[in-house]
């Protein structure tokens, strides 16, 4: 819970994953939209890929060659520099702070290392089970995306805490699937989502990095 807390200092709040120019394109315009964003997220955009990605790198949390592999993996799977430098910041920032939990596995993890590799690998080596790891990162990134949605003004606070309300079962079941994924699991089909976060890349004025 300390690790996933938005008081954790990664700076999770400064980005939106492409929700910030979804919303300027009329993509997301209301709390439904926010909340179909998210499902889609989920069960075939990054967020999917996210979770495949904590899964393995939860298994092999003790094979320094294999986080290597499953991080470079990863990064290459960025669609974009945005999405780049959100998960490459959010995993070192995190690994940084996870050193107050001092362990082993901190020195496994590789330089380069995106948010949920360095999440699944350290939930891993303090024993954290897989399954309720994966669905606290998962219901983590779905609350800063609803939070990031109530600062965009497509939702109010009531509507943001129904849309979570909302998504638990799904959550549960992406959380139970992704656990026991392996990387041939990997893939996506939010074009729309990808393509948002391409164009953010050039967008004038915004409030978040991503």
């Amino acid at each position: 819970m300390a690790w996933l807390s938005p008081a954790f200092p990664i700076g999770g709040f400064a980005y939106s994953g492409g929700l910030e120019r979804a919303v300027l394109d009329g993509l997301v315009k209301d709390a439904s939209g926010l909340s179909g964003w998210l499902s889609s997220l989920l069960r075939h955009g990054f967020l999917w890929n996210d979770a495949v990605l904590f899964g393995v790198a939860w298994r092999r949390f003790e094979d320094e060659a294999g986080l290597m592999e499953t991080a470079e993996l990863g990064l290459a799977l960025a669609g974009s520099a945005e999405r780049h430098k959100e998960t490459l910041s959010l995993g070192t920032a995190f690994a940084a702070a996870a050193s107050a939990w001092p362990h082993p596995v901190l020195d496994r993890l590789p330089t380069a290392v995106l948010f949920p590799v360095a999440v699944g690998a350290v939930a891993a080596a303090h024993g954290v089970p897989a399954v309720q790891a994966l669905a606290a990162y998962l219901h983590a990134a779905a609350s800063q995306s609803v939070s990031a949605g109530i600062r965009l003004g497509v939702a109010g606070q009531t509507e943001g805490v129904a849309i979570l309300a909302d998504i638990e079962g799904l959550i549960t079941e992406i959380a139970g699937k992704a656990s026991l994924a392996t990387l041939d699991d990997l893939g996506g089909a939010t074009v729309q989502a990808e393509i948002a976060s391409l164009r953010h890349e050039t967008q004038h004025s915004r409030l978040f990095r991503s």
